[in-house]
């Protein structure tokens, strides 16, 4: 039988907190539906996304191209429909190139159809598990996930964050009940690793200290298929994102967070800077896990874990930042102050406004990840009593 969290008793009524949730989450969802329903239909919409990137990668795989080719990829991508100038390059590792491999058997409409679809059930899996993690209150609360802006953005420009937002969900969900498979799902998480650093420090201190060493072998038994796999696929494929990844235009972009502004205020030249606040982080985690070793509770420590590995990344875009929503809604659910519902429910409003005039490469863009972690140390200041509010890590 799966345990759940008594939460308290729920509120007699609707009161204005879950009115905001309601009211702001109802219109993003929305405005997201009709996007995504309008973007198959719309001519040449469908290539003016993120998504585009990810289907010519395939497409280049399955004609045995190169998939990190920069003049071709982009060849391809300006003749479904993108707009912007340059080209947009997949940029995860290779062990996600099986992930884009399928995409080169589809036409770019139904494989931009079925993407969607399979980011919409990341979206929805993910905050159903984090919400039975609390026991399942009743309420609106869990529509914050839903609505989550950053989650938003990264289904509208078919992303591949939301993936590794499911594989973070699925080991705090699992990894004491299923180990192999919360490992084996921290592989969604190594699409994009450089999100999770100080969250990776203290899990491998946490594997250490506690052997749990199942959680190792499904992590590695995962990786190294996908490794094979891409090998396979293309054996040249290594050594041409090495390349790519080392090209002066992608050490100079621009990216809207802490490190890369720390970078190009200090020394713009020094590359190193931008992984300083990665580094110092992983530090701090370690501390903060060793001094908590004797009662660690992944799904409830693990969130500020998370927080601070999103304002520390390297490199984050605000699409990034869906992998907040585990940590939020731990936030939203522990907390006795309905007041911060309703202020965060209108930062998301203040956010979507926000989208819709300004480009998400912008520096206005910089104060949304320490948002988050603020919000949810103001939120854990008004929680209720922590053995009420730890969630707990239970089968279903």
């Amino acid at each position: 039988m799966a345990s759940t969290l008594n939460l308290g008793a729920a509120p007699s009524r609707h009161d204005f907190a879950e009115l905001s949730i309601a009211v702001v989450a109802g219109l993003a969802l929305a405005v997201t539906a009709i996007f995504l329903f309008a973007v198959p239909l719309a001519g040449k919409m469908t290539g003016s996304r993120d998504f585009v990137a990810y289907w010519a990668t395939g497409q280049q795989l399955v004609h045995h191209a190169n998939p990190y080719d920069h003049d071709a990829v982009g060849r391809l991508e300006h003749s479904v429909g993108l707009t912007v100038q340059g080209v947009l390059l997949m940029r995860n590792p290779p062990w996600a190139l099986p992930l884009a491999y399928p995409l080169g058997f589809l036409g770019l409409r139904m494989a931009a159809i079925l993407w969607s679809l399979l980011l919409v059930a990341c979206l929805l899996v993910s905050v159903a598990l984090v919400r039975a993690m609390h026991g399942s209150p009743p309420g609106v609360i869990h529509w914050l996930g839903l609505a989550f802006t950053p989650a938003l953005i990264c289904l509208t420009m078919g992303q591949t964050s939301l993936f590794a937002l499911l594989g973070l969900v699925l080991f705090l969900r699992y990894h004491s009940v299923r180990p192999f498979l919360a490992g084996a799902s921290m592989w969604l998480c190594a699409l994009k690793p450089h999100l999770f650093l100080p969250f990776a420090a203290a899990l491998a201190v946490w594997i250490v200290v506690s052997r749990s060493y199942k959680v190792v072998a499904g992590a590695v038994t995962a990786l190294a298929a996908s490794c094979v796999i891409a090998t396979l696929i293309d054996p040249a494929s290594w050594a041409a994102y090495t390349r790519m990844m080392r090209a002066p235009n992608i050490e100079k972009e621009f990216i809207p967070c802490l490190s890369d502004a720390l970078r190009i205020w200090i020394w713009p030249q020094a590359t190193w800077l931008q992984f300083l606040p990665a580094a110092l982080g992983c530090l701090w985690a370690v501390w903060y896990f060793w001094t908590r070793r004797r009662t660690w509770n992944w799904a409830r420590n693990g969130s500020p874990l998370v927080l601070a590995s999103i304002v520390a990344a390297p490199y984050c875009f605000l699409y990034d930042q869906g992998l907040a929503i585990p940590a939020l809604l731990d936030g939203a659910y522990s907390t006795r102050a309905r007041w911060l519902l309703t202020a965060l429910a209108v930062v998301l409003l203040a956010i979507d406004v926000e989208v819709c005039s300004v480009e998400i490469v912008s520096p206005l863009y910089l104060w949304t990840a320490p948002l988050w972690l603020g919000w949810f140390l103001l939120a854990r200041a008004y929680s209720r009593d922590a053995a009420v509010a730890a969630p707990q890590s239970v089968a279903l």
